[in-house]
């Protein structure tokens, strides 16, 4: 364990976040999603709900500020319902941690499968709720002065 780090954050996790680079991708996907058929770098987070992970991980990466929007949720099919809910508790947590981010873009189906495939990863949640996927696009990582060479 490490001081300040989530628990739900694994030691896995944690060297997919810190070797990703700005502008990299990483996709939480719900419990159904074809995550093995869409990216060849698949974590397993089996059991862990998406708002618990999004906070984990906003708390050690932060989202780019420098695209029109660094989220991006599944839309619903043609005659599915969308629960509001499901966003909803997603935007708490982004808005608690990385106020002022913008809204999240839905996107079709495939067109979601797609960015998969050109996502960095792919974590597999515990998460349940219908159209529950969220991509998240890595920002710079401001570096403090003291870090500064």
């Amino acid at each position: 364990m490490l001081i300040n780090v989530s628990p739900v954050i694994s030691p896995e996790l944690i060297a997919v976040l810190h070797r990703m680079g700005h502008g990299d991708e990483i996709v939480l996907a719900d419990a159904f999603f074809p995550g093995d058929s869409c990216n060849a770098r698949v974590i397993r987070a089996d059991g862990i709900r998406i708002p618990k992970l999004l906070d984990g991980i906003l708390r050690l990466i932060n989202l780019d500020p420098y695209v029109k929007t660094p989220l991006f949720m599944m839309a619903p099919a043609p005659g599915d319902k969308q629960d509001p809910s499901v966003e909803k508790s997603y935007r708490e947590v982004i808005d608690k941690l990385w106020p002022g981010t913008p809204v999240v873009e839905r996107i079709e189906r495939y067109a979601f499968y797609e960015r998969s495939r050109t996502a960095y990863a792919v974590i597999m949640t515990g998460e349940t709720v219908p159209y529950g996927n969220i991509i998240l696009k890595k920002g710079v990582v401001p570096v403090k002065d003291e870090f500064k060479q």
